[in-house]
């Protein structure tokens, strides 16, 4: 698998690997199988993807007290923030769904209503950043 991520990740800086048991005792929800890959292989990490978008993916052990922090069951419930794009946007698997799609949602006024698709899973998200062309969808 890390073939397929390292031609996205040059101007990203990832995190050290952790173990799968570690993943799955600090989410208890069932994440797409290529995000669960890329984390437990680099832990999140934050740098450009591309020439244009930045990207912030916290580490496992962040996820949940920051989902905490910005209140999202409260404001977005159903998405799962994951990372940002280091301004006014995080990035959230919607779990509201069967199949999860990878959102864009205002970290100011986050509300489901304000949701953006980005893509249908985790590669496909790095491939759009890669063009730098998520808004657009």
């Amino acid at each position: 698998m890390k073939n397929n991520f390292d031609k996205l990740l040059s101007n990203f800086n990832t995190n050290s690997s952790i173990s799968l048991e570690k993943l799955n005792n600090a989410i208890s929800i069932n994440l797409p199988s290529d995000y669960i890959q890329f984390m437990i292989q680099y832990n999140g990490g934050e740098g450009f993807i591309g020439l244009e978008s930045y990207l912030i993916l916290w580490k496992i052990d962040e996820i949940i007290s920051l989902n905490e922090a910005y209140e999202v069951s409260e404001y977005a419930p159903g998405l799962i923030l994951f990372g940002s794009n280091g301004g006014g946007e995080a990035f959230a698997f919607d779990t509201r769904f069967d199949k999860y799609s990878i959102v864009s949602i205002p970290f100011v006024g986050m509300d489901n209503s304000l949701a953006k698709i980005v893509a249908t899973n985790f590669t496909d998200f790095l491939k759009v950043l890669n063009k730098g062309d998520y808004n657009l969808k």
